[in-house]
């Protein structure tokens, strides 16, 4: 792959210090809908030891850190895009089972080398008594998914598609499995006797499998819908699969490694866990380590994608048997866990089939009488991340306006409570032990600083930092002010907008402000860190951001968030218009020097809000956005969401509101476009055809608007590699730069 080089006056260099390199991260983080916040982790690793740091700014110096990192001396205090991809990402944190004596945690952090265009990754170790951190990998292999052995005296992890484990110090690392193909995820059983994993198995005949005579052939034959899913083709079904486990010991000869293992799902043309954005998380053991919990989908073709009922099913191992323990409950049943005494069972559930943004309750089973009770019916929020704290209490996530904060469930009581409250967002918790005391382990973000570590106090939510990934290099920088401002609506309702104003704000100025539309279109608009959508990033480069929690946004009800459904064009149109028509009535912005960007439904949002602003705007950006409402339900391949977004297929005559939904497609408003746009989209982006942003960018070229089109031949709805990244930071800045500056 090419090296792009960097502009506005910065020139990089590869700095060698022995054996040693800095190198830089991205992990992608994308605000499409709150699956986003499950895909946060897929991608987070940690820095090679043994590398450093490669800074790409002429105006930066390379400090020697505690450790053998080196931290680039910034001369700059303005975040570039090259520093937002110098942040390590810390995931999947886990905490070791021992909750009575001294406990430890395990994590990841990543960041990405430019030059090489990959990542590198190694595990840490935080001891939860006194704070100290140690390193255990150094390797140039990506090392992920630590976790402890349920003894809690090593830990496992995947190196190359195989398990391996090593002490809790770091030493006699042993490979556990040499399966072909690798896996993707495993889960210990309780007692150590026995390991889930997870890998693809191929059920259907290629062209080659059906014609060996034309080994040459490229094609695919495809007879069946849900063909390709988010950002490749569905050439294979992902498995579980049991294997006997024995503690290793590192003269363990290779012929003892696991190769093979019984696949409790054999001949199903489903998967488990369930794509895109499944983890280990829908996974979970029963306590005694004799059945195994998991979540499928299981339906096939057109039938799969036209639906979101997932369910969750119980394998016996003694009687081979399964059992689907959440039957007649038709949306998303997910996430289960397991009580500390074993008898209930908690899960995050949906109750429609088809809707992905139904709100997210929180059921408990009892497992020997299966009778099972929805806690959150009179909570009217989302309940995820959950977690049991002990056999009465579980811990879980919500959004409620704007931020995501942690609250916990009194089983007993039947008693919901908020802990937390701040200008941020919880990703994980869990229960844990710090010198005798308990409380919660988090990983906390916010607009103004990536994921980090945190010690929670269970009785007044009061946190504090344990990681210090990111704080030599945050302390270099000056973020730009968050502020969060709650407006009239059009229809009188309150809704809140952030405002995030460049760094250095001085208000006797006049600065250009972009509106900022969320995709989803039910995602959030919260205190995420993205490594695209990053507000401080666009602050930084000199605009004020308009944020605004338009209608169809969770965090402020149901009614609020289901608004937009069958109704893109409806009121969430005219709450973006009344966010940007606010902000520009203060005297430091300039109105005729307004942006508007989104990505997703955002990008849809940008599309037809080109046709409706009445000249608000000088300049557009949509990254994968639907343009074409009827080509978006016949190319898209999950079918659920335009049957229920849209309200049904185009062809429906007589489904007035499928009629008003294509009615108001953005290409049917081309003729009112007359302001720039630059419109960016993946090849490999099969949630929106990337044909979608070729239309767009050729409807505007016709129409003769200037007009600008980035285009990644590798890249899907997300953009993942890190030059990519980089690429698409100076283009978008570049954009805004020429028309609002």
């Amino acid at each position: 792959m090419a090296v792009y080089k960097l502009i506005d006056g910065f020139a990089h260099k590869k700095i060698d210090f022995g054996n040693t390199q800095l190198i830089f991260d991205f992990m992608q983080q994308t605000p499409i809908s709150k699956f986003l916040r499950l895909f946060l982790y897929h991608s987070l690793l940690i820095i090679n030891y043994s590398l450093i740091f490669i800074f790409m700014s002429c105006n930066t110096q390379e400090t020697a850190e505690i450790g053998g990192y080196k931290t680039p001396q910034l001369k700059s205090d303005v975040m570039s895009p090259e520093i937002l991809w110098s942040f390590g990402r810390i995931s999947t944190l886990s905490v070791s089972p021992d909750r009575q004596h001294e406990q430890r945690a395990t994590y990841t952090v990543t960041y990405y080398d430019k030059e090489e265009n990959r990542s590198y990754s190694d595990i840490y170790v935080l001891n939860l008594a006194d704070g100290k951190i140690s390193q255990l990998t150094n390797s140039k292999s990506n090392e992920s998914d630590p976790r402890w052995t349920p003894d809690g005296e090593r830990i496992s992890f995947l190196k190359d598609g195989q398990l391996w484990e090593m002490n809790s110090d770091g030493g006699k690392p042993v490979q556990i499995t040499n399966i072909e193909g690798g896996i993707d995820a495993y889960l210990y059983a309780p007692d150590g006797s026995k390991i889930a994993y997870c890998k693809g198995v191929k059920l259907e005949p290629t062209i080659h499998d059906l014609h060996p005579d034309l080994p040459k052939a490229d094609a695919r034959l495809i007879n069946a819908e849900f063909y390709r899913h988010w950002n490749g083709w569905v050439e294979e079904y992902t498995h579980i699969f049991i294997a006997d486990l024995q503690s290793p010991t590192s003269q363990q000869a290779i012929s003892q490694q696991i190769t093979t293992g019984k696949d409790i799902m054999e001949g199903e043309k489903w998967e488990s866990p369930v794509r895109p954005f499944g983890g280990v998380e829908e996974l979970c053991w029963t306590k005694d380590s004799k059945s195994l919990i998991y979540t499928s989908r299981k339906k096939q073709g057109i039938e799969y994608a036209r639906s979101t009922n997932t369910d969750l099913y119980l394998y016996n191992i003694a009687s081979e048997q399964t059992k689907n323990l959440t039957e007649g409950m038709m949306g998303y049943d997910k996430h289960p866990v397991i009580s500390p005494n074993g008898k209930l069972l908690a899960w995050e559930s949906m109750e429609r089939d088809g809707y992905e943004a139904d709100k997210v309750r929180l059921f408990v089973m009892d497992l020997e009488s299966g009778v099972k009770k929805d806690y959150t019916t009179n909570f009217d929020q989302n309940a995820e991340n959950i977690v049991w704290g002990d056999d009465e209490t579980i811990w879980f996530i919500s959004d409620y306006h704007a931020t995501d904060e942690i609250y916990s469930l009194n089983i007993r009581k039947a008693e919901i409570n908020k802990l937390t409250d701040g200008i941020h967002n919880y990703t994980f918790v869990s229960p844990a032990v710090f010198a005798g005391n308990s409380g919660l382990l988090a990983i906390k973000v916010s607009m103004s600083k990536p994921a980090e570590i945190y010690k929670v106090d269970t009785k007044n939510g009061k946190d504090e930092e344990l990681s210090f990934v990111n704080k030599s290099l945050l302390d270099q920088l000056t973020m730009g002010k968050v502020e969060k401002r709650w407006i009239k609506t059009s229809d009188k309702k309150d809704m809140l907008v952030w405002m995030i104003y460049p760094p250095h704000f001085d208000a006797s100025k006049k600065y250009p402000a972009i509106l900022y539309c969320e995709g989803g279109p039910q995602s959030t608009v919260s205190q995420f860190w993205s490594y695209r959508w990053n507000f401080q990033m666009m602050a930084a480069n000199g605009y004020i951001i308009v944020a605004p929690n338009r209608r169809g946004l969770p965090g402020f009800g149901q009614e609020w968030l289901e608004q937009i459904s069958g109704d893109y064009a409806g009121q969430n149109m005219q709450d973006y218009l009344t966010a940007i028509d606010d902000a520009k009535s203060e005297p430091y912005i300039d109105e005729n020097r307004l942006g508007c960007v989104g990505a997703s439904y955002g990008g849809y949002s940008v599309y037809y809000l080109a046709g409706h602003h009445n000249k608000r705007f000088k300049a557009f950006i949509a990254h994968c956005g639907i343009f074409n409402l009827n080509m978006q339900y016949c190319t898209t391949e999950e079918m659920w969401f335009p049957d229920w977004d849209l309200g049904g297929a185009p062809w429906d005559r007589n489904n007035k509101i499928a009629q008003r939904s294509y009615a108001n497609s953005p290409d049917v408003f081309v003729g009112n476009w007359d302001t720039p746009l630059l419109v960016i989209h993946g090849q490999k982006d099969f949630r929106i055809d990337a044909s979608q942003g070729m239309a767009a960018f050729n409807a505007a070229r016709m129409k003769g608007i200037p007009a600008q089109y980035l285009y990644f031949s590798e890249e899907s709805h997300w953009v993942l590699s890190c030059q990519n990244g980089i690429l698409w930071q100076r283009t978008f800045a570049g954009w805004l730069d020429k028309w609002l500056k």
